[in-house]
């Protein structure tokens, strides 16, 4: 809503019978929702300028009710299997920090005492003083009397009275649970969390479990080999069903590493039902979902696409979505599947997928009308004969066009066949926009991912002027002379590495990237392992593809964004770089957005989000103006 500035959410109901959807809560951000197992109650978290609640309704309307009201918010929560009890994880803040005295202000705070590798996270900031714990609350019966708070006498106030039912805490871990789920029986919830003597020194992370009535919690994946966990369930066979990915003998193998399906009758009994070589499982929302058949519904990763797999006990895979659908959550019932889909038409839709395929929203229809370019998904060959799979989307017009050649962030992500603003917006501005996934993008199998490692501006550099020669041969609509090239993140790493290396182009906007190794590795929320991961080890190794190292060669103009609370690639990652270029005289400004993080082109306020589509075809259209 750029009027409120916000990004806001409620909670819709799509019939299945054909009826007309319905507008079931009129919160600011209602989100997360999930029925309860007896399908009475359905519970999701709202966030009203603050931090998100837990809240239960009605499964048929009427007024929500307040479960939480936690200092820090809420962040997931699950169902016991009686539908009485509420799991939940919430960050539980050191007392006197956040807030948690009245009146004592964050500067006033005593020191932290820092003694891990890693200490903060993008979008949050400091961590280890705000540990997420697992907590119980009960669900109040929905149509007693509610809690009035009393009224002052002429004794004096009232005294305050709780507003929310009291929650019970679970854990007091030095880690942080997430994904909790109950095992059956209701006994016991199970949860994801790094608690072993190592986890400072590496990337693992384990099941656990810990029992209603109290107790330390139990590791459950001890005896494996090291594993990131993202998510578990328990079946309806009763075997515990995970999502995880390898991570070698060191616990730190991540690089192009992807997800598979794993079942066992324990969960140190695991066995692989997917093929991690050649797809990753987890995407989109990444929870485990099971059909009536009991086989697990997860969504894949696949040359653009976002496939839901059914996969059986035996590992027999079938493919319910269709070929250029990008899915991003499922749900399954009575005999039903529905997901979320985009598309290249849509950002999302509500679809039923099974007993038979057919769309229950056409929420994209409204985007349509504004004029959308459908891209050509093309191959074009790399220097060694390698192909390079991405899109080109060309405005309306007969050209020539001037081209943007766009990059990922990652790199291990991907584009996609999706509707996608970037796209969108640029090419509504006239430019004929080139993205494609080079190597070391997913969705093309590890050896894919992997092939960069330690040769970062090497194959990636490659496949990404080799897809935009290719591109430009053949349209002729596309003015292969007039050419600019943006990228975020890691896709800010490639510009500037580019632009070191190859004069063609106009323009470049370097954005939140990744420019200083060196600097990255103090810094950064990720810095303890993922510079030596993908760089190496050795710091003249990282120097030979540090784009900071070679900014001397840059003659293109050069606009470089930020956003000030940025912690996946910090701020002085953008300063040291855009000084570099004002000190070779490179013609360049520095855009830096307050009070947002890594995430502002996804998730910014819409205003910034604006601001910066503003900022981005204004520096294009000083360097490469289209015509008219």
């Amino acid at each position: 809503d750029l009027a409120a500035d916000a990004n806001v959410a409620q909670l819709w109901e799509f019939p299945l019978d054909g009826d007309a959807r319905r507008l079931l809560t009129r919160g600011r951000s209602d989100r997360r929702p999930r029925f309860s197992p007896d399908g009475r109650v359905l519970a999701f978290l709202r966030a009203e300028g603050g931090a998100p609640q837990l809240h239960v309704v009605d499964a048929r309307g009427g007024e929500p009710i307040a479960l939480t009201d936690r200092t820090l918010g809420v962040a997931d929560f699950a169902w016991s299997p009686d539908s009485r009890v509420l799991a939940f994880t919430a960050r539980d803040p050191e007392k006197g920090r956040y807030g948690t005295v009245e009146g004592l202000e964050a500067h006033a705070e005593p020191p932290r005492r820092i003694t891990t590798r890693t200490w903060s996270s993008n979008g949050l900031g400091w961590s280890t003083d705000r540990r997420t714990q697992l907590f119980l609350v009960a669900v109040p019966e929905l149509d007693e009397e509610p809690a009035y708070p009393p009224a002052p006498t002429a004794d004096g106030p009232a005294e305050k009275t709780a507003t929310v039912p009291e929650a019970r805490r679970l854990t007091s871990v030095d880690g942080d649970v997430a994904s909790p789920f109950f095992a059956p029986g209701g006994r016991e919830v199970w949860f994801v969390a790094a608690l072993h003597e190592t986890r400072d020194l590496d990337l693992r992370s384990d099941l656990h479990r810990v029992a209603l009535d109290g107790g330390e919690p139990e590791r459950m994946t001890a005896s494996g080999p090291p594993r990131d966990v993202a998510a578990a369930a328990f079946g309806p066979d009763g075997a515990v069903w995970v999502i995880a990915a390898e991570l070698g003998p060191t616990g730190l193998d991540f690089v192009g590493t992807n997800y598979a399906l794993y079942r066992g009758e324990s969960p140190d009994a695991l066995i692989a039902l997917t093929d991690a070589e050649s797809y990753s499982v987890g995407a989109g929302e990444g929870l485990l979902v099971f059909d009536d058949a009991g086989r697990a519904l997860v969504v894949a990763e696949e040359r653009g696409r976002q496939p839901l797999l059914a996969v059986d006990a035996a590992g027999a895979a079938e493919r319910l979505a269709g070929p250029d659908d990008v899915v991003l959550s499922v749900a399954a019932a009575a005999g039903r599947i529905i997901a979320a889909i985009a598309s290249p038409a849509s950002s999302g839709e509500v679809v039923q997928l099974a007993p038979e395929p057919r769309a229950l929203s056409s929420l994209g229809a409204v985007v349509a009308t504004a004029g959308l370019v459908r891209p050509t998904e093309e191959e074009h060959r790399s220097a060694d004969g390698r192909p390079v799979h991405g899109w080109v989307a060309i405005p309306p017009g007969p050209g020539p066009h001037p081209v943007l050649l766009m990059i990922h962030g990652g790199p291990y992500t991907q584009y996609g066949v999706q509707l996608f603003d970037e796209t969108q917006v640029y090419a509504g501005a006239g430019y004929a926009v080139v993205y494609g996934n080079p190597r070391g993008a997913a969705g093309y199998g590890q050896a894919h991912g992997r092939s960069i490692r330690e040769r970062m501006g090497t194959d990636d550099l490659e496949d990404v002027l080799a897809f935009l020669d290719g591109a430009v041969a053949a349209h002729p609509e596309l003015d292969g002379d007039r050419v600019g090239i943006l990228g975020g993140s890691y896709g800010g790493y490639l510009t500037a590495w580019t632009i070191a290396h190859d004069q063609r182009f106009r323009a470049a906007v370097v954005e939140r990237g990744f420019l200083d190794p060196e600097d990255f590795i103090g810094t950064s929320d990720i810095g303890a392992f993922f510079a030596d991961q993908y760089l190496g080890a050795d710091a003249a190794t990282r120097r030979t593809q540090s784009p900071q190292a070679v900014v001397d060669r840059v003659r293109t103009p050069t606009l470089v964004m930020h956003s000030e609370l940025d912690l996946r690639c910090p701020l002085s990652q953008a300063t040291r770089y855009y000084l570099a270029l004002k000190r070779h005289g490179v013609d360049t400004e520095l855009l830096v957005f307050p009070g947002e993080d890594h995430e502002l082109s996804r998730s910014g306020s819409p205003r910034h989000r604006m601001q910066r589509f503003q900022a981005i075809l204004d520096w294009f259209g000083r360097y490469l103006p289209v015509a008219g």
